[in-house]
């Protein structure tokens, strides 16, 4: 679990039923070797691609426009850039070393932080660090760039992303 670009929710029991999903619709995609792995948390499980980023979260909305009903067990696939040990000091250099690249100085951002089996971590204090390296303007409601912080134990999975980048597929009930 210590490598991973791809954070995969599905409903609680579906994780293998999700595994085989997001496998096949990496291979669609154009990765001949994607790796697929379960993790301790239920509902989780994580893929590496080596498809670029952007470019996989395209074509996984490509084949979801074309076929709403294609996912029958994945409910969300958030894209990960970095990937570190769960310290507030590690991901601090993480965001500072790399939100520039991301982020361009005119664009307001927002932090999300989402912890899982981590008590350690106090959420309004990360938040409130990692606010202070960031110089741009804060946008809770409509931010231009999301700063998304997955605690997962002691791994944290950290993501720079446009507002649309997290695919969430709507539950089948609420299309009906």
């Amino acid at each position: 679990m210590n490598n991973f670009n791809l954070l995969i929710s599905t409903s609680r029991y579906n994780e293998t039923n999700a595994k085989a999903e997001i496998w096949f619709t990496l291979l669609m995609c154009g990765d001949k070797y994607p790796i697929i792995s379960g993790i301790k948390y239920p509902g989780l499980i994580t893929a590496v691609t080596i498809i670029d980023r952007k470019e996989v979260i395209y074509k996984i909305k490509k084949i979801i426009e074309n076929d709403f009903n294609f996912f029958q067990f994945i409910l969300k696939i958030t894209p990960i850039e970095y990937v570190c040990e769960t310290n507030i000091k590690t991901i601090k250099e993480f965001i500072d070393k790399y939100y520039r690249i991301y982020i361009n100085e005119n664009q307001s951002f927002k932090i999300e932080l989402i912890r899982r089996k981590n008590e350690l971590v106090e959420r309004d204090t990360v938040i409130e660090s990692i606010a202070k390296i960031v110089n741009n303007k804060v946008n809770l409601d409509n931010p231009d760039k999301i700063i998304r912080i997955e605690i997962l134990g002691n791994v944290t999975g950290i993501s720079f992303l446009n507002p649309d980048d997290i695919i969430r597929i709507s539950n089948k009930f609420n299309r009906l």
